[in-house]
This record gives C-alpha cells, sequence and structure tokens, in this order.
C-alpha cells in the first residue's frame, strides 16, 4: 500500500472520531451547564480547554454557549471544529476511493456540507438534533466500515487512527471533569459532583456499561477506573490501547517490520496494566490524564514516521 493512502485512511478515521468527540464534549458542557452555580464555575471554558483551543479565548472574560458552539462546530478555520474534520474525512476519503466500500464512501459523502447552511443562531437553536445528526453519521461510517471492508492492512490504519483518537477523547472528556471542579474541590461527593461524573458516563454512553460492572454506585473512583482501565469497554483507555497494539502488531507483520510506535504502544498497555484507580487517585487524575495525552500523542507522531506519513 502506497504510503500516502495509508495516511488517508488513518486520517480519515482519526478525524470522524474527532468530530464525534467534540460533539461529546459539546455534549457534556450542555449538561453542565444546568447544573447549581455553573455560570460561576465558566463551565464553557472548561470545554474549550479540554479541546486544547483555550488559547483563542482571553484569559479573564467567561466563555458562552456561543462562543464554543461557532468555534467547536461551524469555524471553517479552526481544524478542530466539527465542520472541519468532516470536510477533511471527505478529502481523505475522495483520496482514498478504491480503499473504501461503497457505503462507507455515501455515509461520509451524504449532507457532508450539512453545516455550511447554518449560521450561529440557527446552530445554538437546533444544537441537540446537530450533535445526533454528527454522532449519527460518524456511527454510520464505523458500521459500514465493520460490514464490509476488507480486512487488510488499509483497516488496520483506519481502525488504529480510530482508536488512537478514541483514547484521546476519553482523556479529554475526564480532563473536562478536573478542570471542572479544580476550583472547589469541597463539592466533592455532592450531589453536584455525583452529576457530573454521571454527565462523563452520559457523554461516552458509558452509563448501561457501567451500570451492568458496577451496579447503581456511582463513585468517582469507580467512574475513573471503568473509563481508564475497563479492557471490555470499548471507548476506555485500556481498550483503545490494546487495539492500538492489535492493529500496530498487524501491521508490523504486513510490512515485516516494526518501528518505535510499536515499543510506544506496549508501553502505553504496561502502564494501563500497571494502573488501578487508587493509583491514578493519588498520582492525581489530571496528572494521569496528562501523562495519557502525552503518550498518545508521542504515539501519533511515531506511527506517522514509521509508515512514512512524514
Amino acid at each position: 500500500m502506497l504510503s500516502r493512502t495509508a495516511e488517508n485512511l488513518f486520517w480519515m478515521a482519526r478525524y470522524m472520531e474527532r468530530a464525534e468527540a467534540t460533539a461529546r464534549l459539546l455534549t457534556m458542557g450542555q449538561r453542565m451547564t444546568i447544573l447549581p452555580g455553573a455560570h460561576h464555575r465558566d463551565e464553557w471554558r472548561s470545554v474549550v480547554r479540554a479541546a486544547g483551543c483555550e488559547g483563542q479565548f482571553p484569559a479573564g472574560t467567561p466563555v458562552t454557549e456561543s462562543d464554543v458552539v461557532s468555534y467547536l462546530m461551524l469555524d471553517p478555520d479552526n481544524p478542530s471544529s466539527i465542520r472541519s474534520c468532516l470536510l477533511k474525512a471527505r478529502a481523505n476519503a475522495k483520496s482514498a476511493r478504491t480503499m473504501l466500500t461503497q457505503d462507507m464512501w455515501e455515509s461520509l459523502n451524504e449532507g457532508w456540507r450539512k453545516l455550511d447552511s447554518y449560521d450561529l443562531a440557527e446552530a445554538r437553536q437546533q444544537l441537540p438534533a446537530l450533535i445526533d445528526w454528527v454522532k449519527t453519521r460518524v456511527m454510520t461510517f464505523r458500521g459500514a466500515a465493520d460490514a464490509g471492508q476488507l480486512r487488510n492492512e488499509g483497516h488496520d490504519f483506519l481502525r488504529a487512527g480510530a482508536a488512537l483518537e478514541r483514547a484521546q477523547m476519553t482523556l479529554r472528556l475526564l480532563d473536562v471533569k478536573y478542570y471542572v471542579l479544580l476550583p472547589e474541590t469541597e463539592v466533592i461527593g455532592g450531589n453536584r459532583d455525583h452529576y457530573q461524573w454521571t454527565s462523563v458516563l452520559y457523554a461516552l454512553s458509558g452509563v448501561r456499561a457501567y451500570h451492568h460492572v458496577y451496579g447503581g454506585t456511582y463513585t468517582p473512583w469507580q467512574i475513573t477506573d471503568f473509563l481508564m482501565l475497563n479492557r471490555l469497554f470499548p471507548r476506555s483507555v485500556a481498550f483503545c490501547a490494546d487495539q492500538l497494539a492489535y492493529r500496530l502488531n498487524r501491521l508490523a507483520g504486513w510490512h515485516d517490520s516494526r518501528g518505535p510506535c510499536h515499543d510506544t504502544v506496549q508501553e502505553m498497555v504496561g502502564v494501563m496494566e500497571g494502573l488501578d484507580s487508587g493509583e491514578i487517585f493519588r498520582r492525581g487524575l489530571h496528572e494521569t490524564v496528562q501523562m495519557g495525552l502525552k503518550m498518545t500523542n508521542k504515539l501519533g507522531h511515531e506511527i506517522a514516521q514509521t509508515y512514512y506519513f512524514i
């Protein structure tokens, strides 16, 4: 496979997952803003901070829902906005058209300019529906790939990109929780804290899965353990690390060679195996999340180097 085609597949999957991740960040921001005292905690700033774009908003001034919807959903100049991600995913798909099934292409091509027709007022008014539309588009693409694509190296590049982006999505959502509570640790364990933690599960569609594992008790330690370390939940960091290791090992077999990314992903799997929820809170949730983000960023760069994307 040409390295250019591999790059197209890898980034196509990343952009689709990123669009969904941003939609889920918006969902979580909305849920947290309806809690008492949200205005004083500047919940929307925690969302842009977790999205890695706080620098776009001046310190000391409140970040509003309008600011966030405009920048994270509609702004064509923001490379990580939902609008930009969908456009870039389609552009990558167009360049790797022969590697996609008809259903995969149609899922990317249908309504790809939908957000172009929305102004900010319309987007805010229809925000829940737009978020659902984005998630549906991504899930349709994912299902089409799962049902029809050949399990060759192209599929492995696709799944590796998706797993890497998904791991970062979960880590960023956990970082939202950290930033929300940072100024007011006295609420830990209270009703507001409970709803903030369960909002993380809702954003990751993990409420029912969590309930099957832990029953009806929601604690910060169990939720963190579930989202970071549970190897059966598809959005946990540990599950994504296992998937990355599996896909990269398959690619090593296809290419009969290994690179630094294979060592890094094994290190990441080992770190996940060595952690427990108690260790995460002893080390600090924010510190553990930042360690995970640093490792996944390094891994993404090494995958690009190993397979000549850069």
